[in-house]
């Protein structure tokens, strides 16, 4: 994404680059209060600007839930198929025209000089049943607005041009350009 804005004078580092370190839990009743805990706790590591990101699925018919709930959704942390299995049991009466939902990222940057976070959120419905075999967690079940098929079913680089994570990264981009000419 750096280099697609032709964003220069930042280098990117992965957590694979610095020493482990512990990070508090994911405590936050938002998507943005997580994604900020996760980059401070990045930036007292390090010492590096830290780009931290907290999402989940948001579903209407469930006043937003699972929300930041979602990787334990169905009790244990990270067990996709039973968190779908779990949202679609109770979606299971409600209608097609009811079963809005949308992915959330919320992207956090923590540097010295202050904090910035933004949203980016990927509309559409749930189906009624898994389908597709690529991405992970509820995209099996996923149709986002103004395709036929579930986020499963994109190929990676479609799915990554109109994602939710894919929308908050661009709104932080300006971020991220300020950054970079501090840096100068």
């Amino acid at each position: 994404m750096l280099d697609a804005a032709a964003l220069t004078g930042l280098t990117l580092v992965s957590l694979d680059d610095v020493p482990p370190f512990d990070e508090a839990p994911e405590t936050g009743a938002t998507f943005e209060d997580n994604a900020l805990a996760k980059a401070r706790d990045g930036l007292a590591a390090t010492g590096l600007p830290t780009v931290a990101d907290d999402s989940g699925l948001e579903v209407a018919a469930l006043n937003g839930m699972p929300g930041v709930l979602s990787a334990r959704w169905s009790g244990a942390h990270g067990d996709d198929a039973g968190n779908t299995a779990l949202l679609l049991a109770q979606l299971r009466d409600v209608p097609d025209e009811r079963r809005g939902a949308a992915f959330v990222s919320a992207c956090a940057l923590v540097s010295q000089s202050g904090e910035v976070v933004v949203r980016g959120e990927w509309p559409g419905a749930i189906a009624r049943e898994p389908r597709g075999d690529g991405g992970f967690g509820y995209d099996p079940v996923f149709i986002p607005d103004a395709f036929n098929c579930t986020a499963a079913q994109l190929s990676p680089v479609d799915k990554d041009a109109v994602s939710h994570r894919g929308r908050a990264l661009t709104l932080l981009l300006p971020a991220l350009r300020a950054l970079a000419a501090e840096a100068r």
